[in-house]
């Protein structure tokens, strides 16, 4: 399923029916290449050390199936949205996460339009994708382990509710747009008055490095961005033409129901800040997953990761935010979305988490991901995350003066340690030291 809306959009096979979060882009001044010098080729994970396929997935999907399959649990049949509300509740998704993409890029693609959009709700590992009358919902994760683990749910209410996982999505995602492994991408195209997509056009890697202005074709999107313009609400190419004469003149809206019935969805919204929790949070699992890989690989031929400077130093640089583009001026979305991301923390003896958001100039106030706490970040080899802990020491306390992370000031650097340093299970010994960060 592809959930790719012009703008950003997940994006799964077109015969693939199942939510698969495509956040790369394809822009030739922007290729994916450019986060670690090029080593984006497929990884083997497929043979036998990976094992993909044969490899049986975990996570939060894995265990509500489980506790199905126990008769511990039945999930709740609706009219209106068969078994969404009761899935997002069980997997804790919120509904406010809602987000709206109309480009046809998905197996289902003849139930989408600008009039008829597909609902992408999220939390920090799961993804579900619903198309009002559809008979499938799609449902994608980060596996700890495995990367993007991809599945679908049979909306009618036959008393047998049952997760079916695929690996046909994988054609698309696990590509060189995924950073070689099986992960989710985001993307940004223009379509015309049917949604259908101009794939010459508009294509560009949306993560948290993207120009605002370039961020959301395909998308529909909800809240206020002041004079920052983006791609977001435009049909067909004449919408485009009159952005340039009229910028925002679709930005900053409130209410879609000019679209399209807004009734037929949990939410009358597609939110803006959700949007971009969401392109910041794909890449970084792609990352996660590659290191997760070659890590593995590395150990078993080599005993050791020495050899994966690259890439460490790509995934530290995107974990702090190194290269994020800035905002101009002030953002603001559904403050229950809000409400709801901040409150999940961990939160600090001051109360400070990786969480809080800023949306005046950046996204979060602490400019470290929040993934830092996954359970896949948790599963990487020991040797990998020991390299990581001591490198991401160094770069907060300043040992490291490599100038990529000089950009973060002393203070913030100072703030990220202490949090991390009184939330973050497992860290070494060393981090529990008094260091002061050189001036």
């Amino acid at each position: 399923m592809i959930y790719q809306t012009n703008g950003m959009v997940l994006l799964t096979s077109e015969w693939c029916g199942w939510l698969i979060l495509t956040f790369a882009l394809l822009c030739p001044s922007q290729p994916v290449r450019a986060d670690f010098q090029g080593a984006t080729h497929i990884m083997p994970f497929e043979e036998e050390t990976i094992n993909y396929n044969q490899t049986k997935a975990g996570g939060s999907v894995a265990r509500l199936q489980e506790r199905i399959g126990r008769g511990e649990l039945k999930l709740k049949h609706d009219d209106s949205f068969g078994y969404l509300l009761s899935l997002l509740q069980e997997l804790k998704v919120t509904e406010t996460s809602q987000m709206l993409v109309f480009s046809k890029t998905s197996f289902q693609r003849e139930r989408i339009s600008p009039k008829a959009p597909r609902a992408i709700f999220f939390s920090d590992d799961v993804y579900v994708g619903f198309v009002p009358g559809s008979p499938l919902l799609e449902i994608s994760m980060a596996d700890p382990k495995l990367g993007g683990v991809f599945y679908t749910l049979d909306q009618s209410e036959t008393g047998k509710t049952r997760f079916v996982r695929t690996d046909q999505c994988l054609e698309c995602h696990a590509s060189a747009k995924t950073m070689g492994v099986p992960g989710h991408l985001v993307r940004s195209f223009p379509t015309d008055d049917s949604g259908m997509v101009d794939l010459n056009n508009g294509v560009s890697l949306v993560n948290h490095r993207t120009p605002f202005d370039e961020r959301w074709g395909g998308w529909y999107v909800t809240g206020t961005h002041e004079k920052q313009t983006h791609r977001g609400n435009l049909i067909e190419p004449a919408a485009f033409e009159r952005q340039e004469k009229e910028p925002n003149y679709l930005g900053n809206l409130t209410d879609l129901g000019r679209f399209f019935s807004v009734s037929n969805y949990p939410k009358p919204q597609s939110d803006i800040v959700a949007l971009m929790v969401l392109e910041h949070q794909t890449h970084i699992y792609n990352f996660i997953t590659r290191l997760n890989y070659e890590s593995t690989l590395a150990l078993q031929q080599y005993g050791h990761v020495n050899y994966l400077k690259n890439i460490v130093d790509a995934f530290l640089k995107y974990l702090l935010f190194t290269e994020e583009a800035p905002l101009t001026s002030t953002v603001k979305g559904n403050p229950d979305f809000e409400k709801v991301f901040e409150s999940r923390g961990p939160k600090d003896k001051q109360g400070r988490s990786l969480r809080e958001f800023n949306l005046q100039t950046r996204l979060f106030k602490y400019p470290c991901s929040y993934l830092v706490y996954s359970e896949a970040f948790d599963n990487m080899p020991e040797p990998m995350k020991a390299h990581l802990y001591r490198r991401l020491w160094d770069i907060l306390t300043n040992k490291d003066a490599s100038p990529a992370f000089q950009t973060i000031s002393a203070d913030t650097k100072r703030a990220i340690l202490e949090i991390l340093t009184e939330t973050k299970p497992g860290l070494p010994y060393y981090w529990r030291e008094k260091s002061r960060i050189k001036s």
